[in-house]
């Protein structure tokens, strides 16, 4: 089974996102901020599993922020 792949900016979006929800130095904010600046495969799994890792509330906040 394929994992979806988010693009760079959709990821850079979520951080700012989060910024406001849960803070700057927040370790899923930052994880997530440096996924969409590297795009490396590592970087955008710690990011993924730290967002997967949040209240349901924080992530539905986050991702009702960046709808188009």
């Amino acid at each position: 089974m394929d994992e979806t792949q988010i693009d760079r900016a959709a990821m850079g979006r979520l951080a700012k996102a989060l910024e406001f929800v849960r803070g700057v130095d927040d370790p899923t904010t930052v994880a997530l901020r440096k996924a969409a600046e590297t795009g490396t495969a590592r970087d955008i799994k710690a990011a993924r599993t730290l967002f997967l890792r949040l209240k349901s509330s924080d992530r539905r906040a986050a991702l009702a922020m960046i709808e188009d």
